[in-house]
């Protein structure tokens, strides 16, 4: 690999970073022995380590230019960086060379807008279509499609990519005019519609033709920036529900705003808000997989998540009335929104009660977190606590451990920070 070729790598690697929504989970394209890659039953890691660690997905861009001018982005036209492009050949014998070497089991490709959004997206489709055609290369491709590009261009990268994605990037049209005044959410929504049409196109031949084509079987995500503008969690929250309902999308990815350019619309913040980025993944994974709504996690009165205790933990604390529930009678939807209680231990605990009355040591064989679940369930009518702790006890408790001085003694220091905060 020459020196130019070198430069560009780590140019436009350092570029792609910022952008969250690379998850290959879901693919399972096969490698039927002529080939190069495996896409099936693969968990491939999404993350390049300064450290030397696995790297499995080639994260890049295929150029850092672009026409745009958003606040919050390193590669804004505005912006005083280091510039560079890679040809389409370039990417193609990049990520060859690497799966070869073993560095990596996957593609993802981005890329900032030159020219016009058409241009970038039929650079980045030849990209996929040269791996698959002329390498057989059998590997995981997730592919950045192009806000504005044609329908027709969308659906020819489905066919070559595992995954797309297009990023809504921030939760309101108004931010975005604010902050990306280039862009509009009818240009990011219309190639989200135009995937999931063909998706449900595609899965409905298949029931008739076996022979038809896949079409981006894992699917396609979208990325929003947490923290750079004053939507709530509730916003946030809303706004993605809404994407999973009417889009189908396999995931919304929240970013941490971090500030890498100075500009006067943008917050001055000192730390990126990782607490806040965890929790909204953990209520947008109960919305989607416990039954939840928004509205029970969040209301016009308690729009923030919290940041001291995880969303369903807050709910049932908030919900006290509807606890316990007895382990051995309760629905599989309420045990679901029992704290320390997830999704496989909940269909363990179905299928064994019909054999055998559960006890405490059951449950914790499945692998029950009954430091957190004790407080909201009984088991064969028993409880394991002897006495009712209030909301803000159980709070403390499992913040910080149970035993009584020691919980005594951090609370009477949070309410001392509470109190000066």
């Amino acid at each position: 690999m020459h020196t130019p070729l070198l430069e560009k790598l780590s140019i436009l690697a350092d570029s792609a970073k910022y952008d969250v929504s690379c998850s290959s989970s879901g693919g399972k394209r096969k490698n039927e022995g002529k080939g190069l890659g495996n896409a099936e039953g693969m968990g491939i890691c999404h993350s390049y380590t300064e450290d030397g660690r696995c790297v499995s997905l080639l994260k890049i861009l295929l150029t850092n230019f672009c026409i745009f001018d958003c606040a919050y982005c390193v590669s804004r036209k505005s912006n005083d960086v280091k510039r560079a492009a890679f040809t389409v050949q370039e990417v193609v014998d990049l990520t060859i060379n690497f799966y070869r070497r073993n560095y990596i089991e996957g593609l993802f490709l981005s890329s900032g807008i030159f020219k016009n959004a058409d241009y970038t997206m039929e650079r980045l489709v030849r990209v996929a279509k040269k791996l698959r055609l002329e390498h057989k290369f059998n590997g995981y491709i997730h592919l950045k499609t192009i806000p504005g590009a044609s329908e027709e261009l969308v659906k020819e990268a489905g066919l070559y990519a595992d995954r797309l994605s297009v990023n809504i990037e921030l939760p309101t049209e108004q931010s975005l005019q604010s902050l990306a005044p280039e862009k509009n959410f009818k240009e990011v929504l219309t190639p989200m519609g135009h995937i999931k049409d063909q998706l449900v196109l595609v899965k409905e031949e298949k029931k008739l033709f076996k022979s038809t084509l896949s079409f981006a079987p894992a699917g396609q995500s979208t990325q929003l920036i947490v923290g750079a503008t004053p939507e709530s969690d509730r916003q946030i929250l809303t706004l993605a529900d809404g994407l999973y309902q009417n889009f189908n999308l396999k995931r919304v990815y929240y970013s941490g705003y971090v500030p890498v350019v100075t500009d006067s619309r943008l917050p001055i913040i000192s730390t990126p808000p990782i607490i806040r980025e965890n929790r909204l993944y953990q209520a947008d994974w109960l919305v989607r997989l416990y039954g939840f709504g928004v509205n029970e996690l969040l209301d016009e009165q308690n729009p923030q998540l919290d940041l001291q205790i995880d969303p369903k933990l807050a709910w049932a604390l908030r919900n006290r009335h509807v606890f316990p529930q007895e382990i051995n009678t309760a629905d599989y939807e309420m045990i679901l929104r029992v704290p320390g209680i997830g999704i496989k231990s909940a269909k363990k605990i179905v299928a064994a009660r019909r054999f055998a009355h559960l006890t405490w040591e059951h449950l914790r064989q499945i692998g029950v977190v009954l430091k957190r679940a004790k407080y909201f369930i009984t088991c064969g009518g028993r409880s394991l606590e002897t006495r009712e702790w209030d909301e803000e006890a159980i709070r403390r408790r499992i913040i910080f451990g149970e035993k009584g001085s020691r919980a005594s003694l951090w609370g009477s220091q949070l309410d001392l920070f509470q109190q000066a905060g």
